[in-house]
């Protein structure tokens, strides 16, 4: 396991959550199951915690409670090269989730997503603050980013 990880809390589906997972994401596996055991406050042998991997990086879905809750407060930010890409994974993760502004969902479990193309940090922070401010103002009115509508107003056309 990486040396840092997020670990997720899930009510109770953090097995179903994880599964999701690895059907949205093309290089995705489960690594390990962890059992509750006798003392621990599960029921022994239900799940505890899937750890899991998603594209390289680990993961850990603990089986909590409904004390704690996500927020778009921390979100995962999968970069894309293409439009198929982010067309991909947005449409994956939105089964049974809500869109937000500029390229964020929250899927189905309640986890933030950003979906944005690799190269939109770099033209946000273009030398040129008309290039930079164009970008950002076609991002602002976008749901689901579109790399042709970016690109387009980062060059000025």
């Amino acid at each position: 396991m990486n040396k840092i990880s997020p670990c997720l809390w899930f009510d109770g589906n953090a097995e179903e959550a994880a599964n999701f997972y690895l059907g949205v994401f093309p290089s995705a596996r489960i690594k390990e199951i962890m059992r509750h055991t006798e003392s621990s406050p599960g029921p022994a042998g239900s799940v505890l915690a899937v750890l899991f991997e998603l594209e390289g990086e680990d993961f850990m879905a603990l089986n909590g409670n409904s004390d704690f809750k996500f927020t778009p407060a921390v979100s995962m930010f999968i970069k894309c090269e293409t439009q198929a890409e982010i067309d991909h994974y947005w449409d994956k993760l939105m089964d049974g989730g809500q869109s937000m502004a500029c390229g964020w969902l929250t899927d189905r479990f309640g986890v933030t997503w950003q979906i944005a193309p690799t190269r939109l940090l770099a033209m946000l922070q273009d030398p040129d603050p008309v290039k930079a401010d164009r970008t950002m103002k076609a991002m602002m009115d976008m749901i689901k980013l579109d790399i042709a509508t970016l690109d387009r107003a980062y060059s000025g056309e």
